[in-house]
């Protein structure tokens, strides 16, 4: 890629490999605005970094209120909105779409819910199905690691989290896929729509689980999201705000994410044998490192959006008041003003926490323990379980899935040797 004028971040074949343009834009364009929109893409580190501590600045939510959630022109917006107030609920602004005391308020909510005291009571959980899961499929010798591991770790134990049932957890998967879609700045208006009707289908499942639990209070998290009052606002959410909750910040935040970065964790695995060796050599003392760099290294959330509240200057261009900050955080976290040698995979690497996956301020994704504690356990069974693995020969593209925001592997063909015991 030979300069700035040849990087396209919504082309997909730049999106199998996006890390070569972030280095163009980081060296020549740190404030990059895409050709025909009013999108500006912060790729270095102590930009991305002013960004996300300076909300006042930089808003999650646009001034106009527009519904905008994955629609670049404002005409779509329109239309997506129109679907879901035809046949469902608008959702409302997420958690990740407000701006405080708004967010503050509601995140004390989200805040008990994933108080430590609660993630140390899901690990045991986490532990057991990961080796259950590998247990399943250790004797063939091989597997597709995506949807036999990486899908059902995190999705059942959200599901579980959320009150739903364990046969209805495909389906479920079904619609968060919709959502994953329909933000992916990627569809064209047709498929688009067919998204916002399977995201719709996912509502009606949930709406009577909303009013059940309100009649019904139990222990499960969704039961906390449905009944708590939020002191500020002298009220619960609403059903378009809680909808809205089911698909960002709980299904899709508390299970796509953890799978991308579990897909990615092996891959990194097979292609650097001598990591794999090492933190099998001592794993106490190196997985904590690993999954920090699995992580900053193939960055699952690779960018959000943020707006402009008024005319700001950053890394030497002026911003106009009202436009899109695209925050590239799978860029921040190769840039070699922060990070030695950052394209490597390093188990020694000092502060290896500082990366940008999980954001950073006010926004710091409140789903990050449990993320970490499931990809810890993730790996140690593959540790336990596998002796070696390999690439199935023949079996991979190593393709991912079109998306502006996010990055996910679509299938990963391994093959190992079981560890005798």
């Amino acid at each position: 890629m030979a300069s700035k004028a040849d990087v396209n971040l919504f082309d997909p074949t730049v999106q199998q490999c996006p890390f070569e343009a972030y280095r163009v834009l980081r060296d020549e364009d740190p404030v990059h605005r895409i050709e025909g929109t009013d999108i500006f893409v912060v790729t270095r580190y102590e930009d991305v970094r002013r960004v996300l501590l300076d909300p006042k600045a930089f808003p999650s939510s646009a001034a106009e209120g527009l519904f905008r959630a994955s629609a670049a022109d404002a005409e779509r917006g329109r239309k997506v909105a129109g679907r879901f107030e035809e046949k469902g609920w608008l959702p409302a602004a997420t958690l990740n779409g407000r701006d405080d005391p708004e967010h503050k308020q509601m995140r004390a909510m989200f805040n008990e819910a994933f108080k430590p005291g609660r993630i140390k009571e899901i690990d045991p959980k986490v532990e057991q199905l990961a080796y259950e899961l590998i247990d399943g499929f250790v004797a063939d010798g091989k597997c597709e690691w995506v949807s036999q591991f990486c899908i059902p770790l995190p999705l059942y134990i959200i599901g579980e989290q959320m009150g739903a049932r364990r046969e209805d957890i495909w389906r479920i998967k079904s619609w968060t896929e919709a959502f994953f879609h329909r933000i992916s700045f990627m569809l064209p208006e047709d498929r688009h729509l067919e998204m916002v009707d399977r995201e719709i289908e996912a509502q009606h499942y949930f709406q009577p689980i909303f009013e059940r639990l309100r009649q019904h209070p139990d222990e499960s998290l969704i039961s906390v999201l449905v009944n708590t009052v939020i002191e500020d606002w002298g009220r619960t959410l609403t059903d378009n705000e809680l909808h809205a909750e089911m698909m960002a910040d709980t299904f899709v935040g508390g299970s796509e994410t953890t799978t991308n970065a579990l897909a990615a964790g092996m891959k990194l695995l097979i292609e650097n044998k001598d990591v794999w060796h090492q933190l099998k050599s001592d794993p106490e003392r190196y997985m904590k490192t690993f999954v920090e760099e699995v992580v900053r290294l193939e960055t699952p959330v690779q960018s959000l959006m943020r707006f402009v509240a008024q005319d700001v200057e950053l890394g030497g261009t002026t911003i106009p008041a009202g436009a899109m900050v695209n925050v590239r955080f799978a860029a921040a976290n190769r840039d070699e003003r922060q990070f030695e040698c950052p394209e490597k995979l390093d188990l020694e690497r000092p502060k290896a926490g500082s990366h940008m996956g999980f954001g950073s301020g006010v926004h710091h994704c409140l789903g990050a323990p449990l993320a970490r504690r499931e990809l810890t356990w993730g790996f140690t069974a593959v540790i336990d379980r596998f002796e070696d693995m390999w690439f199935a020969e023949g079996k991979n593209d190593f393709g991912y899935h079109p998306h502006f925001l996010l990055r996910s592997l679509k299938e990963l063909h391994i093959e190992f040797e079981p560890k005798r015991r």
